[in-house]
């Protein structure tokens, strides 16, 4: 399949997927928010490298919780296109917006195990990438609101696909000290018998302007729009979050 073909099909499976959550039954929760992203790759010799990874998750922009994840990984670099991770992530969810997660409104652990291949390529000016990640997931089921602790622990199966396209504003190839743009999105979607309605999951999107200092150290700054689907209806309707703000990211990258 081309490349033309993979990114229409891609959109058009996003449009579909849009379409299918924007029915006038489901509540929605809008939300302000701002995610502070810090990223670091390590890398042992050409073949293999460690990833370490923290995003600290903002409602109100900045002014309260929304999400603390830590994400660590070893990498494998099968050439200069391709690369394959495995590793864990703890991420800390809590009570935010009008319709919380967490159906008691508190705030939750989740423990994942994650895949993912990383295809990078060129298409004329513009540099390309899909990442496709497989994650496993561990999250509390608390019986009662008094509860302190969970009750059990459900498992969950999640795939996510993300398309990002980066140009750089100088010339036809990014070099040090010159700036870019890149926007993506990513599609998320839950299957295995403890998903219940969210079998969307979410999606984000981000449109983002960039500054490579190095080859080293770059910046992101940019819009960052995310819809979430809860696992649980409210009165027999679907609830969707609308989570929109920016993002700011670091990206880091130390030869050991």
């Amino acid at each position: 399949m081309k490349m033309n073909q993979i990114v229409c099909l891609f959109f058009i499976t996003l449009f579909t997927a849009s379409s299918a959550v924007a029915q006038n039954t489901r509540i929605n929760d809008y939300n302000k928010i701002g995610w502070y992203a810090a990223t670091g790759t390590f890398s042992f010799n050409s073949k293999w490298s460690a990833h370490l990874e923290y995003q600290w998750r903002r409602e109100n922009y900045i002014k309260t919780w929304q999400q603390s994840l830590l994400r660590t990984g070893i990498n494998y670099h099968a050439n200069n296109s391709t690369t394959l991770r495995i590793g864990y992530a703890w991420a800390e969810t809590y009570a935010y917006g009008d319709y919380p997660i967490n159906g008691f409104g508190k705030t939750f652990t989740e423990h994942r195990m994650y895949e993912v291949a990383t295809l990078a390529q060129r298409s004329g000016t513009v540099d390309i990438s899909h990442r496709i990640m497989l994650e496993q997931r561990w999250l509390p089921r608390y019986a009662s609101a008094a509860s302190a602790k969970p009750d059990e622990w459900l498992f969950m199966n999640r795939a996510r696909y993300m398309l990002r396209l980066q140009h750089a504003l100088k010339g036809k190839t990014l070099e040090d000290k010159e700036p870019y743009v890149a926007v993506y999105d990513e599609l998320f979607a839950g299957f295995g018998k403890n998903v219940n309605e969210n079998i969307f999951d979410q999606n984000r999107l981000g449109i983002l302007l960039g500054y490579r200092f190095s080859k080293n150290f770059r910046l992101e700054a940019g819009y960052l729009g995310q819809v979430v689907q809860l696992g649980r209806e409210i009165g027999g309707r679907n609830v969707f979050q609308h989570n929109n703000g920016f993002i700011l990211s670091s990206v880091v990258n130390v030869n050991l």
